[in-house]
This record gives structure tokens, C-alpha cells and sequence, in this order.
């Protein structure tokens, strides 16, 4: 170890940003498993991009391990497993568990002398200086819900998806369930993204609405800051969807079914008339959705993340009716650009359970909640990197030709 990273200071609290992600990647604290370290196009502003191992596992059905190894409930509900090291092709409605190529080893405590946090001898100590223990949590990365892949993180011994507690030493495990379409994938592909949290610090509504009031978060459909009279905030920031355009205008996209195979190495190579159905503008701004039809969607709104800030869409409260909204949750600092850029709107998946769904023009759809980072990221979203969907309207995933 590097003299520069045997301590580790966290003095706020917040989502941690790339360059602090790189100093835990240095300390072995998220390491690749052996052949295949952490490479440098996997961090993200704030998170970084976990990739698929090489092996898949075909098993009966979902599951959360709970007082068990991932492998152990592997073992009880196999059916067969098979290398993607070459390709291989993951069957729609089939559960798949996918060993990744990363690793944590997540301290116990906030202690400020932390031991054993890595392989080698016990000469290696990191302390860390922080005020609350280190926790992780993962989703999909954009591509991955707009393709209509479901995904889960799993950790031994866990009684919930996604979350990484504090203390976890050991191996990550994806849940994948193509939906609507075949997917080819190897080892490599990136699916999911991790994020790591020095507490939980969610923004107040009220925090929000102070934000908005001088960094604007929300714009409406023409860019213009909405007033904060027009803000809905209930743990969290609300927005709506869009189904009002001009006349021909697409509104959404309606998946096929019984579609051919989609290769995740092949971007900005399929037809999307081959794959998807456009929904066009009506004068009624309604639209009925079929019970376990998957829909891409926009947001009436245009939003912004502010760099100081991660942000994270919540799930539909089925409270408010069966839907499944937004699979993929973070978004990144920078997203949506400066207010001069006047946001973007968000892409919202969804799909209607069990019953027909009425959604019109303006109806409330997902929330956003907001974190601070513990610092600016080095670099942020659309700016420094290369984003696939800054700036973006109604926008399908990038393995899609673009107009």
C-alpha cells in the first residue's frame, strides 16, 4: 500500500465522489477479483460500473440469501450453468446469476484504526477517519433499464437487494432477467453501478425547494425554471410524464415481443422499428397501458442535477396504482448541465401489473431524492466524460440507430 492512502479522512457525509472511490479502489477497500483489476473507464462521477464475471447460472427462480451464501442457494436452485467468456445468450423471463468481477470489503465500524481490510499480511493497516460507516448500494445503468433488463445486486447473507451493509467482505452476484428481448452478453459487460455512502443524507423537501430556489432543478417542457409554487415534494422531488406533442410526434415506445437477440457489443446498430412500436401524440393526452407491456417514456418536466449533488429515481409507489416505473435510478452529477443548458427530461420504463392502467398528460410518475456528495466530483456527467444521454429527450438506449 501507497503511503498516500494508509489514512483516509471523511470529514462529510454524503454519496462519495470519483476520486474518493479511486483512493478505496487503491486500498483494496473494492478491488477486481483475480485476472481482472478495476479498470479506469469504470468510474462514473459517482459510482462506479460493476461487470459481469464469466460464468452465468440458470436457476429456478429470484431469491435473497438470507442466512446462507449466494452459492449455497445457487446449489439448491440450479439448473445449468454455462461460460460467457466467448458470448452467450440470456433467454427472456429466465433468471440468470451472474458471479461479477468485483469485490468489497466494506470496514466493520467508524472506528478510526480498521484492520484486515485486504488480502496480505498485518503489517497493511488503513485507518479511517469518518464520522459513520461506509455503506454501498447499487442499480442499473440507463442502458440496462431502457432495454428492459432486470437486475439485481445480491450479497451473501442479505435480506435485501442492492444494499451492501457495513462489514461485507466478499463477493458481488447480479439477478439478470431480460424481459422483453434476448440479450447476448460476455464477460465484461456492465450492467449495474455501485455507489458507496459515508451516512444517509437525504435532502429535506424543504433542502429541495431551498435549492431550487437559487440552482434550479426543474424546468418545464420549454426550459423555463418552474416556480417553486409548481415544485411537488413528499420525500422527494415529484415529476410527471409527457404525452402531449406536436401533432406526428412520437410520445413512447411500445416493446415487441418475440424479437430477435440484442448483442450489448453492438451500439447504434439496430432498427428501432424492428424492436419497438412509437406511440404518437393524441388529442386526448391519455393512454391505457397493457397489463405487461413495457413502455419508454419522457418526463414533462426537464431536470438538472447540480455537481454538489447525486441524485436517485425511486420506483412508482404502487400505492398509487400497479406500475413499475424507472428501473435504472442514478443519476449523476452534471446531468442535465448548467441551468443555461435548461435541464433534460428524464426517460421513465414502465410497466403496468395485472391490470390496464389509464396514465394521462401531467399525472405524477417518480421521485427523485437527492444526496450531497462528500465533495464536487473531479469531473461530472456529460462534461468531462463521454455520456451517452445528456441532454436528451425521448431517447432509447444507444444500442438503437438515432435519428
Amino acid at each position: 500500500m501507497s503511503e498516500s492512502i494508509r489514512e483516509v479522512t471523511l470529514r462529510t457525509k454524503g454519496i462519495l465522489p470519483v476520486q474518493k472511490l479511486k483512493i478505496l479502489v487503491n486500498a483494496g477497500i473494492i478491488s477486481g477479483v483475480d485476472g481482472f483489476p478495476i479498470e479506469e473507464n469504470q468510474f462514473q462521477p459517482n459510482s462506479i460500473d460493476l461487470r459481469l464475471g464469466t460464468k452465468a447460472h440458470r436457476v429456478r427462480s429470484s431469491f435473497l440469501p438470507e442466512n446462507e451464501t449466494v452459492d449455497q442457494k445457487i446449489k439448491k436452485l440450479h439448473q445449468y450453468s454455462f461460460s460467457i467468456e466467448d458470448g452467450a445468450v440470456l433467454e427472456p423471463n429466465c433468471v440468470y446469476i451472474i458471479p461479477l468481477l468485483e469485490e468489497v470489503r466494506l470496514p466493520h465500524s467508524h472506528y478510526s484504526m480498521q484492520k484486515n481490510l485486504f488480502n496480505g499480511n498485518g503489517a497493511d493497516e488503513l485507518r479511517l477517519y469518518s464520522e459513520e460507516n461506509l455503506t454501498a448500494k447499487a442499480n442499473p445503468k440507463s442502458t440496462t433499464g431502457r432495454l428492459d433488463i432486470f437486475t439485481r445486486v445480491i450479497t451473501d447473507r442479505s435480506h435485501r437487494f442492492e444494499e451492501i451493509e457495513p462489514g461485507y467482505h466478499g463477493k458481488l452476484y447480479l439477478e439478470v432477467v431480460p424481459k422483453s428481448f434476448p440479450i447476448k452478453v460476455r464477460t465484461g459487460h456492465r450492467l449495474n453501478q455501485l455507489r458507496v455512502r459515508h451516512g444517509h443524507t437525504v435532502l429535506s423537501d424543504q433542502d429541495i425547494l431551498r435549492i431550487h430556489g437559487s440552482d434550479t432543478l426543474l424546468f418545464d417542457g420549454d426550459g423555463d425554471p418552474l416556480p417553486l409554487s409548481a415544485i411537488k415534494v413528499n420525500n422527494g422531488l415529484f415529476m410527471s410524464v409527457n404525452l402531449r406533442a406536436d401533432e406526428d410526434d412520437i410520445l413512447g415506445y411500445k416493446a415487441k415481443k418475440h424479437r430477435d437477440l440484442i448483442d450489448l457489443d453492438n451500439i447504434n446498430h439496430y432498427e428501432i422499428a424492428d424492436f419497438w412500436e412509437p406511440i404518437l401524440a393524441r388529442d386526448d393526452e391519455h393512454l391505457i397501458l397493457e397489463p405487461e407491456a413495457f413502455y419508454i417514456f419522457a418526463s414533462r418536466e426537464r431536470c438538472r442535477i447540480p455537481k454538489h449533488l447525486a441524485a436517485e429515481m425511486i420506483a412508482y409507489d404502487t400505492g398509487s396504482g400497479e406500475l413499475r416505473t424507472h428501473y435504472a435510478g442514478f443519476f449523476d452529477s452534471g446531468f442535465g448541465g448548467s441551468v443555461s443548458d435548461k435541464g433534460a427530461r428524464a426517460v421513465l420504463e414502465v410497466r403496468s401489473h395485472d391490470v390496464p392502467f389509464l396514465i394521462e398528460h401531467g399525472q405524477t410518475f417518480c421521485s427523485m431524492k437527492f444526496e450531497p456528495n462528500t465533495e464536487i466530483p473531479e469531473y461530472i456527467y456529460g462534461t468531462d466524460i463521454k455520456s451517452n444521454y445528456q441532454g436528451q429527450g425521448l431517447k432509447l438506449g444507444k444500442h438503437f440507430k438515432q435519428k
